[in-house]
């Protein structure tokens, strides 16, 4: 290198301007600094890991050779800024702003709802956008991939890919046929004259054209910079890090003779995971991205490709594109393979930045394409300062053998991948949690090579992915079978020995042994067919697959999903400046997708703030006897540390502490917080914080645990009518069994997040939170430092998603930083990484129910006795509600006349669980729908006619004797079977099971009861601040916090209405605790409901003063009446406060009118599994929905949307893993999986029911916040019809219970068959088990 100059000037640019960074830190990733030095907010933090694509941005580079401009998006959270020389940067600030013009992508996300809470938009935005630079027309499977590294977790997707398929000229509307009119545009103008039924959300004849003249263009002097490179190292210093990049291949071999243990990093997705999560240390890092060998794609029409180990994975995805497009189908069989795999392979942003040689060399044990590339008989081109050396990508190398390894000198420079042969078959396979964007639990490469003109094998290829800690080859299993023919006799043979030589231990990491073992075999089959199905192809001797078998080898398409939405219209004469009824976009929608949106994190960095950083137990229960904070605070940057001995006042409470004081009770509890300069220096801190404990037993894991030890939390909760003692001695049939339901992670968006500024004079204190309860924060921050209320100001103007979650842990969270700004006497910015916060807030509580059910033999269920457990954690929190919840609405819409429910609250030594959507209800009613499936099998009968047998007819009392009419709980039934055309469906299904083995079909139809709110009247109050300014204008501000439902859109309009003013007049700024005191939390999807009549009261209080003015001059400005009642000393300023509904419980007597009302509903859904993989695809759901008058039709449709992608995401995917010593596995994007764009019903189609009132709320609305989630169990049950189906076929005609979620692995272990059956089972006392399940 000492040839070459050194330089540590770092130019790109950003948005178009130039930025110079000199001597920038390695370890300084673009996300941080586009947010914390360029104060450019827009783009979001998420998870860090590159998983959620909360911070995806645009970078474009010129390509000399070609000329071209190329664009691509990436995660900003794992760019290391030093990479970006020569780069330009486009953010969604960039693209558009409410300050110059907005981009048509953010328009349309914004006015075609594709925005709740917001926080996901600007990603999303940016992800369709850099679609838009490289294709302005582009496909549906484009924009499908191109989302697929996005996560939302309010919307259910629908409406984001509806804005992007806006502008692609396919769609998937089938009546389209060319001639430019949808068929839906018919069918509203027809519905419409019928019945006031509306089928359109917004109005695309208003969206703004795309103008590809109006981009930024990529700046001329990183052209120049491109085409006249300067031969020059860069080296940029950090604090810790020195960043190293070379401009040749001479001075990358020199470098790494110098630093052999240096890294190569490229596009940083494993290096810097490592370094992240890992706590790896490199104090060198090399970068080779300049260096043009290693960009390198060379074709040999005889031979075959050679790819630069630096080309990106969506580079390699281009190239194979084009390979199979140009040579003969036999010559690609490899490539094809990889290709296959390249298209779920993480998501786009991922693949834009991982490079093909840091795949290979991570050598991951679940890496999608090494086991191809494996049996592809690959070659590495490695090259060092003594020459260039060939090795075989083999398993030798993959396993990381000393004789088949690079050196620590040597780098790879290429890979060759060579043409397969006429008579050679290649396949590659995938089983993960999720379609899309998600590791592979299982994968395989897989080549057979035949005797040219027969089916003898020749040579065989077989290395699997996920088994081992390496990818792991089947050598000795596919050396025996060569000779041998290929048929059914070896099929079996080769499962066999395949087994023996390929074994998982009991106890391996991940787990899922049983269900990665029977993985290897059914890919193995898969193979078979396949194969069997080329040779038939090629030559008619060799026979056919059975047609039954042959849609098992069709992988679930990536489909665009596509649907309907209908709505009852508004009255033909309501003025058109009334916005009650009408479909209006969220208030926030544009500041959302122009990145202006402002969350907590995004406020401006506060002078001498300081940054808080956890310390968390490491064990589930035991004392502390020492915390040695020394090595900590000797570090630069640390300031304090903060511990219990701390806390002026109070510590929590006795049952829950906001710093651990004695002794910790669950693994993750805070035990200390650390505060630094900088977020970097917190963390590192944090590391070196030394605790020392003394293990307490027992240690109370699981809710069978807690039993045992008789474990609760408060009392048992008992509900009973009728005689449950005689009713099951007059039965025809009894069944007795149990259900198991796991629990469920929020994954907001936006983490726990807090602000938190203390004041120079009076004890005053500042608090800016992200929090569905201020006034809780409030009150926690007061207690802990010992102060009153009204010193202490919480603001919350918007949370990037909450779903019960931010209800009670902002409170201790709030606290727990307050302490630390009061110690320091500093501000403090507390943002919890995503995966503490899924350490230490906790989620759904996992649930075990026992039940005993008698019933008749056409159905009638006349007894049930039934017990809950709840898995409530080590605190109470909300627990004891949750289960009085899950009693409650147990019955869901059914009528038994002789029911006993009983439930405890277990404590446990896990993070408390909490509120969560639905709050006990999906719980509760899936155990319910769960046997009566059941009762529907032991009958021989089908789920929906016990359903309806069984259904509330006539007005009737719950199981607590509040009376209820089940009119529209019918109404919705009835018009959900006839929507999705149920029967005739059903039948379909019914013929498509007949004709395919492997692949089956199901459909579930569900039925609803949800009540909304709460029992006690005082949690439904609800406060409102209403000022007329004398220029007209009107601000509102209310006791509800605004959580991405659309909570103040609603109010917005509700004030419009009754002050007869348009929407442009009204503005609603935050919710804070100084303009609205003593609120309660919103939740209970009462938000609306009682903060809407405080609004509406404050206004008509307005109104009514304004009357004597108005009508003096009817023909004036609202204006002039404003300014009138100013003069005469009018007050213009009015609260509103709502009493609340009045509702009660008493548990004593088992009776009370406990809820407001209830929100009915019906869901029927479809799906196909995969009966060999355990994979399922959510083909079509119908959801019929009892909204009454809708004030937001587009808010209330997305609610219901998204409520019910979550639930399908509970019941079906999500699913949290313990350790045996209660440690959090899943605690990110990359182990909890919830729903994608491509995991939503492919046709979902949503319809508010028309012609219906209720009188107790605001407008005869319904609160419609929750009740969806419960509805997507429609999907879990259409699976467990599929899996019957199978299950019949096969010979198994017994009733069996499926545990919720209905994972890949339940699916495919409960589709028992030849494979499942040759899995060896140990004894599970024999080992130790990587986790344990907690319900």
């Amino acid at each position: 290198m000492s040839h070459s100059e050194k330089s540590d000037t770092l130019v790109f640019f950003v948005n178009g301007r130039k930025v110079i960074e000199k001597n920038a830190d390695p370890e300084v990733n673009l996300l941080f600094y586009l947010r914390k030095k360029l104060r450019l907010t827009g783009t979001k933090y998420g998870c860090g890991g590159g998983g959620c694509g909360a911070c995806t941005v645009m970078i474009s580079r010129y390509d000399s050779s070609s000329k071209k401009i190329r664009h691509y998006s990436v995660t900003a959270c794992l760019i290391p800024i030093c990479s970006l020389f020569g780069a330009a940067v486009t953010t969604v600030e960039g693209i558009g702003s409410t300050k110059t013009r907005i981009h048509p992508v953010q328009e349309r996300i914004a006015k075609g709802h594709g925005t709740q809470c917001g926080f996901c938009t600007p990603g999303m935005v940016m992800s369709i956008y850099t679609l838009l630079r490289n294709h302005l027309q582009p496909s549906t499977e484009q924009l499908i991939e191109t989302l697929g590294g996005n996560l939302c977790r309010c919307t259910g997707y629908r409406p984001i890919i509806e804005s992007g398929k806006s502008f692609s000229t396919e769609s998937s509307c089938c009546q389209m046929k060319g001639s430019g009119k949808c068929c839906l545009d018919q069918e509203e103008n027809e519905s419409e004259d019928e019945s006031d039924v509306c089928t359109k959300l917004y109005k695309e004849e208003e969206f703004l054209p795309l103008d590809p003249t109006q981009e930024l263009i990529f700046p001329p002097e990183l052209m120049r910079m491109a085409e006249e490179p300067v031969q020059k190292t860069l080296v940029f210093q950090g604090e810790r890090v020195t960043w190293i990049s070379p401009a040749t291949l001479t001075d990358l071999l020199e470098l790494k003779l110098q630093y052999p243990k240096a890294p190569l990093v490229m596009g940083n997705t494993f290096v810097g995971l490592d370094m992240k999560f890992k706590g790896v240390y490199h104090p060198v890092i090399i970068s080779p991205s300049r260096i043009l060998e290693l960009q390198v794609v060379m074709i040999d029409a005889n031979k075959g490709l050679t790819i630069g180990a630096g080309c990106s994975l969506a580079q390699v995805k281009e190239i194979l594109t084009e390979m199979i497009l140009e040579f003969p189908v036999e010559k690609t069989q490899t490539y094809q393979a990889l290709l296959k795999q390249l298209r779920t392979l993480a998501g786009q942003q991922i693949r834009n930045m991982a490079s093909l040689g840091g795949h290979i060399i991570s050598r991951m044990a679940r890496s999608d394409l090494n086991p191809v590339l494996c049996v592809g008989n690959c070659i590495l081109n490695l090259a060092s300062k003594e020459g260039i050396q060939q090795i075989p990508l083999n398993d030798h190398f993959l396993a990381g053998s000393p004789d088949a390894n690079l050196t620590s000198e040597q780098v790879l420079v290429s890979v060759f991948i060579p043409l397969s042969r006429k008579w050679e078959f290649v396949s590659a396979f995938r089983q993960a949690q999720r379609q899309q964007n998600s590791l592979a639990i299982v994968n395989s490469g897989m080549r057979v090579h035949f005797k040219d003109g027969t089916n003898i094998i020749m040579d065989l290829n077989i290395s699997y992915g996920g088994v081992g800690s390496a990818t792991v080859s089947a050598n000795k299993s596919c050396q025996q079978l060569i000779g041998r023919a290929w048929n059914e006799e070896l099929l079996d043979e080769a499962c066999r020995q395949v087994l023996d030589e390929v074994t998982i231990p009991g106890s391996a990491s991940g787990g899922m042994v049983e269900y990665r073992r029977t993985l290897m075999i059914s890919f193995f089959f898969k193979f078979y067919l396949e194969v069997l199905q080329k040779l038939n192809i090629r030559d008619h001797r060799y026979p056919d697959i059975p047609k039954k078998f042959q849609s098992v080898l069709e992988d679930f398409p990536l489909t665009i999903p596509h649907g309907t939405q209908t709505y009852e219209c508004i009255d033909f004469h309501q003025p058109l400046q009334d916005p009650v009824g009408r479909p209006i976009m969220h208030q926030s929608g544009i500041k959302h997708a122009t990145g202006e949106a402002m969350f907590c994190d995004d406020m401006p960095a506060i002078d001498e703030e300081l940054f808080l950083a956890v310390v968390t137990s490491t064990r589930p229960h035991a004392k502390i006897i020492s915390i040695d904070v020394s090595e900590a605070l000797a570090l630069p940057g640390v300031i304090d540390i903060i511990t219990s001995q701390d806390v002026p006042a109070e510590n929590g409470d006795e049952e829950e502490r906001l710093y651990a004081q004695d002794e910790v009770i669950c693994v993750g509890q805070i035990v200390c917080t650390v505060a630094a300069d900088t977020c970097l220096h917190a963390k590192q801190a944090a590391k070196k914080v030394n605790i020392v404990y003394e293990d307490v037993e027992p240690v109370i894991l699981t809710i069978k645990d807690a039993i045992k030890h008789k474990s609760f939390i408060g009392s048992e909760k008992k509900l009973e009518q009728g005689d449950i003692k005689e009713a099951f001695q007059t039965v025809d049939q009894i069944i007795e069994g149990e259900v198991h339901m796991g629990g469920q992670e929020h994954f907001y968006m936006e983490t726990q997040s807090v602000l938190v500024i203390p004041k120079a004079e009076d004890k005053e204190m500042e608090i800016y939170v992200s929090s569905q309860d201020a006034a809780l924060v409030q009150e926690k921050v007061a207690s802990a430092l010992g102060i009153s209320k009204n010193r202490i100001m919480c603001h919350m103007r918007r949370a990037g998603g909450a779903f019960g979650g931010k209800l009670t842990k902002p409170a201790l969270l709030g606290a727990v930083a307050a302490v630390a700004a009061n110690k320091t006497g500093r501000p403090i910015r507390f943002i919890l990484e995503r995966g503490d916060d899924m350490l230490i807030t906790g989620g759904r509580h996992p649930l075990l129910a026992k039940y005993r059910i008698g019933f008749m033999n056409n159905g009638k269920i006349k007894a049930a006795d039934i017990e809950y457990y709840i898995n409530g954690g080590c605190t109470p929190d909300e627990s004891e509600m949750v289960i009085e919840y899950a009693l409650l609405k147990l019955e869901n819409a059914y009528k038994i006349p002789n029911l006993r429910i009983q439930g405890r609250a277990c404590k446990t030594n896990l993070p408390s669980n909490t509120a969560f959507r639905g709050f006990g209800f999906p719980q509760g009613c899936f155990v319910t729908e769960c046997w009566i499936t059941t009762v529907a099998a032991k009958c021989n009968l089908s789920p929906e006619k016990v359903r309806e047998l069984n259904m509330y007819r006539t007005v009737d009392r719950t199981i607590h004797k509040q009376e209820f009419d089940p009119k529209n709980l019918i109404r919705c039934w009835d018009e959900c079977m006839e929507k999705s055309s149920y029967y005739s469906r059903k039948e379909a299904i019914e013929l498509f099971n007949q004709q395919n083995y492997w692949k089956k079909r199901g459909i579930a139809i569900i039925p609803m009861k949800f009540s909304v709110g709460y029992p006690k009247t005082y949690f439904h109050q609800a406060a409102a601040l209403v000022h007329i300014y004398t220029d007209g204008s009107v601000l509102i501000t209310h006791g509800g916090t605004e959580l991405g439902q659309g909570l103040n859109t609603k109010m917005i309009q509700v004030a419009s209405h009754e002050l007869k003013i348009p929407m442009s007049d009204v503005y609603l700024s935050e919710m804070n605790t100084t303009t609205v005191p003593n609120t309660v939390g919103t939740a209970g999807s009462i938000g609306a409901d009682v903060n809407g009549k405080a609004v509406q009261i404050a206004c008509q209080t307005l109104m009514k003063r304004l009357e004597p003015i108005i009508s003096k001059n009817p023909n004036g400005t609202w204006k002039e009446w404003a300014n009138e009642a100013f003069i005469q000393s009018i007050s213009l300023s009015a609260t509103g406060y709502f009493r609340g509904y009045q509702t009660s419980m008493d548990w004593v007597k088992g009776e009370g009118d406990v809820y407001p009302y209830f929100v009915y509903g019906a869901a029927c859904s479809e799906v196909e599994v995969d009966c060999l993989t355990g994979a399922h695809k959510n083909i079509r759901t119908d959801i019929v929905m009892d909204a009454c008058f809708s004030i937001n039709p587009a808010i209330d449709i997305g609610q219901i949307e998204g409520a019910f992608t979550q639930g399908v995401g509970l019941y079906t995917m999500e699913e949290l893993k313990y350790s045996p010593g209660g440690v959090l596995y899943t605690r990110g994007p990359d182990e909890y999986k919830i729903p994608s764009v491509t995991d939503i019903s492919e046709e979902l189609n949503v319809s508010l029911l028309t012609s219906t009132k209720n009188p107790i709320a605001i407008y005869s609305s319904k609160g419609l916040g929750e009740s969806g989630m419960f509805l997507g169990s429609s999907v879990f049950f259409a699976i467990a019809d599929a899996v019957t189906a199978a299950r019949k076929e096969r010979g198994l005609t017994q009733a069996f219970m499926m545990s919720s979620p209905a994972t890949p692995e339940l699916i495919r272990m409960i589709c028992l068959d030849k494979f499942t059956d040759l899995i060896p089972r140990e004894d599970p006392i024999s080992y130790k088990p990587w986790s344990i399940p907690v319900a």
